[in-house]
């Protein structure tokens, strides 16, 4: 029997959560992907705490009538802006079972423009 959308991405979540962990001084970039919206938080695996967030529901991108691209780019250099605010500019990307392409992609690459390094 086929596997489910939602059930493939578990299985390729859980391989890629075995090699990956954040910790405080280089934490997991970690990626959601509704259909409207993008979210992305810095996580600390080690005391199991959210160190900062970002998301497309945010005053600073909500605002701007872009496409969804577009959209995660804003998110991803918003994200990279208040990472380096606090101190962090090396992270562990995970892209939580989607495939890197796309607005993953495209969110990725805009926080690595505005400075963070993975």
């Amino acid at each position: 029997m086929a596997l489910t959308k939602i059930e493939r991405r578990d299985r390729i979540k859980k391989r890629i959560r075995k090699v990956i962990s954040g910790t405080a001084e280089k934490p997991r970039m970690s990626v959601f992907r509704s259909n409207n919206q993008i979210y992305v938080q810095l996580i600390d695996d080690l005391s199991g705490t959210t160190l900062l967030s970002a998301s497309s529901r945010c005053k600073e991108v909500a605002g701007q009538k872009v496409n969804k691209i577009e959209q995660a780019k804003l998110v991803g250099k918003l994200a990279a802006e208040r990472s380096l605010a606090k101190g962090i500019d090396s992270v562990v990307f995970d892209r939580n079972g989607y495939l890197y392409h796309g607005r993953v992609k495209s969110l990725a690459d805009a926080a690595r423009e505005g400075g963070l390094k993975f």
